[in-house]
């Protein structure tokens, strides 16, 4: 994959990518606490972890400051823990959600025999203390992660066949989009404390494209993104019936491949910006902005309720340990400037555990003089061996050389 600056124009060919996969990657993921670091999800079966030069990238990445083994089939979701750091969700197609704690690059819980079918996406609540899952056959679960059990769950959430998505909203609820039985897109609400019948729950249209939903905590407004489709439509979410709102719908020319959605922190708090996209097209990525017209100049408080910081609330080791704490909030009133992100390092347990990879960071940090010396030796015995290689090729040149003349002078002779 490729990351770059936000610029417009062309990217060159030669441009340097993120190349550590030996398989396609199937979904990536910035880190909320730390703007430098990202992680992804590949056919080969890992997870991987990267930091990003302040800079950005001069020279493709190959290394990545950890590997996440523990899949045994592909990993298509990535995602980070809204308020603990270094704490990494992955679900991959062996129907299994393992939570890392990447400073230790160690697998701490692995819900393996929740799903009986495909994971089609996951979603942290607010402050990370439940997870949601959508899945093939049709179920929604509200998982405790560290109690590693089921809190609820809903079958034929959407009666039809094809993929759904669910997320958590700011108050708790649940918001899923599917489709119905005669291949309607469908939008429903849930309450997590009761699921048999749905809050709200909408028709829109007929089409094949799965409905991504994009929400903002802050205004309570979820973008619904279709796949293949040229439109966005947003709704804000309320108490008050029906609960779901249609505010409006975004139209352009071209189908969108993907979305990716702006953090509230990116965007021109000046020119009243609430949400930014970036839409994939088949060749080119083009931003998205939405603006709320307003005739003054000043800073606009409704618009902009305080929102989440690239703080983390809570270490790792307290997140496992059963701690549970909020976003860290912040005013965008001046605008965000961002802080110096901290170097992401992985301190693994038992150094005799580690595979022998060469120049991770992770191994860096630990390794000890001793690894330095037995590598050493096996530089040594490696020379050794080429040397002698060597030495016997060389030899058997010149044997030959001495066999060539020989017959050579036995051919002047016959001719003469």
């Amino acid at each position: 994959f490729v990351v770059f600056p936000l610029q417009t124009g062309r990217i060159d060919k030669s441009y340097p990518t993120v190349c550590g996969h030996t398989g396609p990657v199937l979904d990536i993921d910035w880190c909320p606490h730390n703007d430098q670091v990202i992680a992804s999800g590949s056919e080969d079966c890992t997870v991987m972890v990267w930091q990003i030069p302040e800079n950005g990238l001069t020279l493709s990445l190959t290394e990545p400051v950890v590997v996440l083994e523990g899949h045994s089939k592909r990993v298509g979701i990535v995602a980070w823990h809204p308020t603990a750091r270094n704490v990494l969700l992955s679900a991959g197609c062996d129907n299994a959600i393992i939570i890392w704690n990447v400073g230790t690059g160690e697998a701490l819980i692995n819900l393996d025999d929740m799903h009986v079918d495909m994971i089609y996406n996951v979603s942290w609540n607010r402050n990370g203390s439940l997870i949601c899952t959508a899945s093939k056959d049709k179920k929604v679960r509200v998982i405790d992660p560290r109690k590693q059990e089921i809190v609820a769950e809903k079958e034929k959430t959407h009666e039809g066949a094809r993929p759904m998505r669910a997320i958590f909203l700011a108050d708790g609820n649940i918001f899923t989009t599917g489709f119905s039985r005669m291949s309607e897109r469908q939008l429903a609400l849930w309450n997590p404390k009761n699921m048999e019948e749905p809050i709200a729950l909408h028709e829109m249209d007929t089409s094949n494209g799965v409905l991504l939903p994009f929400y903002d905590p802050d205004t309570n407004i979820i973008y619904l993104c279709g796949k293949g489709d040229s439109s966005i439509r947003y709704f804000e979410i309320t108490d008050e019936s029906p609960y779901v709102h249609y505010l409006n719908t975004f139209s352009s020319k071209e189908p969108q491949r993907g979305m990716g959605f702006m953090p509230k922190r990116g965007l021109d708090v000046n020119k009243c910006e609430i949400a930014r996209f970036f839409k994939l097209h088949e060749r080119k990525c083009e931003p998205i902005i939405m603006t709320v017209p307003r005739k003054s100049d000043l800073f606009q408080d409704d618009l902009y309720p305080d929102t989440a910081g690239p703080e983390a609330a809570l270490e790792a080791e307290e997140w496992f340990e059963g701690k549970n704490a909020d976003p860290l909030l912040i005013s965008l009133k001046h605008g965000y400037i961002p802080g110096k992100n901290r170097d992401l390092k992985v301190v693994k347990k038992n150094i005799l555990d580690n595979k022998p990879a060469a120049n991770k960071k992770s191994d860096l940090i630990n390794a000890p003089k001793k690894a330095a010396d037995a590598s050493n030796t096996q530089n040594e015995a490696k020379l050794d061996e080429i040397l002698k290689e060597l030495k016997s090729i060389k030899d058997t040149i010149t044997n030959q050389d001495e066999r060539i003349s020989k017959l050579e002078q036995q051919m002047a002779k016959i001719a003469d």
